[in-house]
């Protein structure tokens, strides 16, 4: 009774470890609830119930009528689908047999966020809110200029991240760099008749899609709070950009958008 109580117990911390990763690094709820679920099943569990919340995370195995309840508090790690992608493998590798419970532990010892070189992450947001500003009809020099913009804010906003500032101070700033840059660089005289769509593409690295999206498949997979939740977070890091943007173009005095 006493080793089959400690590998329940052993187990339902492999199972919320496993929601824990997924919930902390961007995953929907459905899919953290699911990846919990199949691996505790995978591992001799008859049945995994599990709690969600946007800063917590409750989980219940049930073995031969024992039951087994842990609590983990959830803290954002930022958006990470290389974390996502490893555990969704190590699920099921073990729903294969391939994996036993204390391979699946060393497995998550040695899952580590993938992080990309900051020049590499700064050139290619610069590139991508260019190409956005071209497609706009902004022209080659409207993109120049969302290149240069969007390129230093996205720099500054790994430099506050790096720093651990808060999110919503970040974006703030972030916007205000951005929109100061471009907005400045459309006052030389080899921009004046450049189009205002630059300012706006500039700020496009800060627009919350994928926490949007989660929210929203969230409440329509009926995880209702923590849809709220995400839709609640994505809003104030809207409203926090549009403060930054608001901010540079008063202090400037720079012309609208259109």
């Amino acid at each position: 009774m006493q080793t089959d109580q400690s590998s329940q117990r052993a187990i339902t911390r492999l199972c919320i470890q496993c929601g824990l990763f997924l919930l902390q690094h961007g995953a929907e709820s459905a899919l953290v609830e699911e990846l919990s679920t199949r691996l505790g099943i995978a591992l001799g569990m008859d049945s995994v119930e599990s709690l969600i919340s946007s800063n917590a995370i409750v989980l219940t195995t049930i073995k031969d009528g024992q039951c087994l309840t842990s609590t983990r508090k959830n803290s954002d790690h930022g958006i990470n689908m290389h974390v996502v992608t490893e555990i969704q493998h190590i699920v099921i590798m073990t729903e294969h047999k391939l994996l036993d419970a204390k391979d699946v532990g060393k497995r998550f010892a040695l899952v580590k966020p993938l992080r990309y070189p900051r020049w590499l992450v700064t050139l290619m947001v610069g590139l991508s809110c260019a190409c956005f500003c071209k497609l706009n009809n902004g022209g080659w020099d409207g993109a120049f200029i969302t290149l240069c913009a969007s390129s230093v804010a996205m720099y500054v906003r790994l430099l506050l991240a790096n720093r651990h500032m808060h999110p919503q101070i970040n974006f703030c700033i972030t916007a205000f760099v951005a929109t100061t840059v471009s907005g400045l660089m459309l006052t030389l005289p080899a921009f004046v008749h450049s189009s205002t769509v630059s300012m706006a593409a500039s700020v496009l690295l800060l627009v919350p899609g994928f926490p949007l999206i989660n929210a929203v498949a969230d409440m329509f997979k009926g995880h209702i709070n923590t849809g709220l939740a995400r839709w609640a977070i994505a809003s104030l890091l809207t409203l926090a950009t549009c403060i930054g943007v608001v901010m540079a173009m008063t202090l400037w005095g720079l012309r609208g958008w259109m």
